[in-house]
């Protein structure tokens, strides 16, 4: 069984150091997004803190309850029982050894859960709007993209797909470089991301539109910006139409064929997955920390408007090789006071939100740097600050 060549450790690709600016409570928005190095497989793991880092996508975003246990119990057995769910609804199994991947390899493919070919699985980075239901356009045109994957040319490892054909886009905030969409009228579209309108399509002729359109940016130099929206050379001539105005995940999950239950800082155990599958039909990943259960009758313990769902945190130190800061246990004393979107990055890649937030907390040297209207490792306004002098800032006790 392949399993890659070796498991490289996880690269830093940060900016220079920030500069203090000298007047105002105001930082502007930034440098630009750097480059993040490169994306974590199921076939290419990461090495992170507490061990490799495997992720996991499965097919249009959902497990059925025997994937669910079987993932659940993969963890346990070849991790350390954590999984983590991503901003691009996948999910990642923490705490792997090199030892025991192989064998996890091995168990997710049984159960469907990762392609045999290392190649095709990474290109299966496509992301779903969590309400579809069997036979809509977001099915249909998965399951026809799945079908057709080795017709994509090779493209970037942080590329992304997103069909978000309901009644308006419900992922305008999800990473994401082709978005299929549909306009106010009920064109389907074909939107390239970072530009403002798409190509009328039709479900017949919409991966037909997407191979053309993937091969066109490889072919005009987009393989050296990485992403869509750092790509700026002109898109072949085209009807174009703008997408509806974006829905509120509220309004997503209110058509959702389940209740959401949100899972704070997008990590729970195999316990808790196995606590959710229970009596569910299936389970359908969302890109907002949390799990859509399909049939379920529980009440969810954390709501979409829960305030540890509403702070951004990655796993921060000692989890993460990158971070000089816990981040985790400040983010919960903080969350129900936040009055704004918060972000608290354990080092300046941020990772655990890759847009500006209201305040952002960067983790540097074993303290913070604060920024405001700003990304993880934009030009901060206060540096050197601990955790007590953080919740002093807002006026906590």
């Amino acid at each position: 069984m392949r399993t890659g060549e070796g498991f490289p450790a996880r690269r830093c690709m940060c900016g220079s150091k920030a500069k203090v600016p000298n007047a105002g409570f105001h930082a502007p928005d930034g440098p630009p997004a750097v480059v993040r190095g490169w994306c974590p497989t199921a076939w290419r793991p990461m090495m992170a803190g507490d061990g490799l880092l495997v992720r996991v996508r499965p097919p249009l975003g959902r497990l059925t309850v025997a994937q669910a246990l079987a993932l659940a119990l993969a963890a346990a057995r070849h991790g350390n029982g954590l999984i983590d769910l991503t901003n691009r609804a996948a999910l990642q199994i923490r705490g792997v050894t090199e030892q025991s991947h192989a064998a996890l390899i091995g168990e997710l493919i049984a159960h469907g859960l990762t392609d045999a070919d290392p190649i095709r699985e990474g290109r299966r980075a496509i992301l779903l709007t969590p309400d579809w239901t069997q036979g809509d356009d977001t099915h249909g045109i998965a399951l026809s993209l799945l079908a057709r994957l080795d017709e994509l040319p090779d493209l970037p490892a942080k590329i992304g797909i997103a069909i978000d054909t309901g009644p308006a886009p419900a992922l305008s905030e999800t990473p994401a470089d082709f978005r299929f969409e549909r306009s106010e009228d009920g064109t389907l579209l074909l939107r390239a991301d970072g530009r403002a309108q798409g190509t009328p399509i039709t479900t017949d002729s919409a991966i037909d539109a997407l191979i053309a359109l993937t091969r066109w940016f490889v072919a005009s130099g987009g393989m050296e910006a990485g992403r869509m929206r750092r790509h700026h050379a002109p898109i072949p001539d085209a009807p174009r139409i703008a997408p509806a105005p974006p829905r509120a995940p509220l309004q997503t999950l209110g058509t959702a064929p389940g209740p959401f239950h949100g899972v704070p800082f997008g990590q729970l155990d195999s316990a808790a997955l196995i606590a959710l599958a229970h009596g569910a039909t299936a389970l359908h990943l969302t890109p907002w920390r949390g799990l859509i259960v399909e049939g379920g009758t529980a009440t969810p313990r954390h709501g979409l408007t829960d305030p540890l769902l509403q702070i951004d945190a990655c796993p921060g130190a000692p989890a993460c090789p990158q971070a000089t800061v816990e981040t985790r246990a400040l983010a919960a004393r903080l969350a129900p006071h936040a009055k704004s979107r918060l972000h608290i990055s354990g080092c300046a890649k941020g990772c655990a939100r890759p847009r500006p937030a209201d305040l952002t907390l960067t983790g540097r040297d074993g303290r913070f740097d604060l920024a405001q209207q700003a990304r993880a490792g934009s030009p901060p306004i206060r540096t050197g600050l601990t955790p007590d002098d953080i919740t002093a800032l807002i006026g906590l006790p």
